[in-house]
């Protein structure tokens, strides 16, 4: 999508506003004890209450409202009777739609508690953050398209961990999954595509303590690291503009 009116404008704020607050509102209620179904009807609550609807569930009949990835799952974790533990990661990944626009966001955490060895989480999931913003600094109308990959997988070696090559950002907007298509966490040199002003992206980070790709389990949606390694995942929703880039997802 390219924005080209107030309207458009309006349409993705409010939106974008929206998928934050369920998002903050459900890592702000991550206790260990509780399952990562209890932890999806609060995201249902918030989108419920704005009147936005999930766009997994929506779009691809998800089984659940928002995606929420514990560890070595690295995306698309079904909600369910899983306990969340002290010590987990816990992604959550919220995505809605509301009178015809679409955004996209996600964040992870560590459950801090005592006895809990956490200190490569914790790591892994700054640098993830770190990359993010790193990458968004570089959706400038005109700049190629592979420079948001190439900044993901800087900071990534410089920290000591890998990116998923397998999953990806994307165009956002009108759907869920649009144009310009995938945007990878690594420096694709063949990709000459050149980012449009006005052009609305859903920004996606995937850092890892080991593994480079990722396999689908066969319930058809979980993603998970074949060999057990940690996934930390961010994302924004991201106008980019000649004035520079426009979060939404804040």
């Amino acid at each position: 999508m390219t924005v080209e009116n107030e309207k458009d404008w309006a349409g993705l704020r409010r939106i974008g506003r929206i998928v934050a607050m369920a998002r903050d509102t459900m890592l702000r209620s991550v206790r260990p004890g509780m399952t990562t179904a209890e932890l999806d009807a609060i995201g249902e609550s918030v989108l419920k209450e704005h009147g936005a609807v999930s766009a997994p569930r929506k779009t691809y009949n998800f089984p659940g409202v928002t995606c929420i990835s514990l560890n070595d799952v690295a995306a698309h974790g079904i909600p369910g009777r899983r306990k969340i533990r002290t010590g987990d990661m816990v992604n959550v990944d919220v995505s809605a739609e509301l009178d015809g626009y679409y955004a996209d966001t996600g964040a992870t955490i560590v459950v801090e508690g005592d006895g809990s060895n956490t200190e490569l989480k914790r790591r892994l999931v700054d640098s993830s953050r770190t990359a993010l913003d790193l990458a968004i600094a570089e959706a400038k109308p005109g700049a190629k398209l592979n420079r948001i990959g190439k900044a993901i997988e800087r900071e990534a070696r410089r920290s000591g961990f890998t990116v998923i090559r397998n999953l990806a950002g994307h165009g956002v907007g009108r759907k869920l999954h649009e144009e310009p298509g995938d945007i990878v966490n690594f420096e694709n040199k063949k990709d000459g595509r050149l980012l449009q002003n006005g052009v609305v992206v859903a920004i996606e980070t995937f850092l890892s303590t080991g593994a480079e790709y990722v396999l689908e389990e066969q319930d058809g949606w979980t993603i998970r690291t074949p060999d057990g390694s940690l996934v930390a995942q961010f994302e924004h929703t991201v106008v980019v503009t000649s004035e520079g880039p426009v979060v939404l997802t804040v």
